[in-house]
């Protein structure tokens, strides 16, 4: 599942890494996250930018969803892009079968266009090509182990997004 955090509010002069959710963000993250709980999509494992507002999106959204895991912050998902995303995934433990993302635009987008294999939902691939709105999540069907991903075919499934 790769994540855009949710809508964050302007600068209050910590910079980009420190913007915080908006009260829209977090109710985005409500919407979504108990949407994802209903289909069964409870991550095991969650990669989450550094960023303040990706922080705040994931606990706002294990809150809602009352998931009981922890964070694993990655640096590279705040700074990086597609190639980063991809080897922050692909580090994922093999035990895992549900991992969730939590990242930035363009990079979650991109990733999730790369990903979006033989097979995907045609309108989620087009959707992902215009960008995904905030607190929207791709998910991705990988058969195979994380290791792998990026470079073994995948499938784009669906996107969920917070309001319509």
């Amino acid at each position: 599942m790769l994540v855009r955090h949710a809508k964050a509010g302007g600068g209050d002069g910590g910079g980009d890494a420190e913007r915080a959710l908006s009260e829209l963000g977090y109710e985005q993250c409500r919407v979504v996250a108990r949407e994802m709980s209903s289909m069964g999509l409870n991550p095991e494992v969650a990669l989450v930018s550094t960023a303040r507002r990706a922080k705040q999106t994931f606990n706002a959204m294990a809150a809602a969803a009352a998931w009981s895991i922890e964070p694993e912050l990655v640096t590279s998902l705040y700074s990086g892009y597609v190639e980063e995303m991809l080897a922050a995934v692909r580090a994922a433990p093999d035990t895992c079968s549900r991992l969730m993302v939590v990242g930035h635009e363009p990079t979650t987008s991109a990733t999730a266009y790369k990903l979006a294999g033989s097979g995907s939902t045609p309108d989620a691939v087009t959707r992902v090509r215009r960008g995904l709105p905030t607190a929207g999540v791709a998910v991705i069907q990988v058969d195979g182990p994380w290791d792998s991903v990026g470079l073994q075919p995948t499938i784009l499934r669906w996107l969920l997004t917070p309001l319509a």
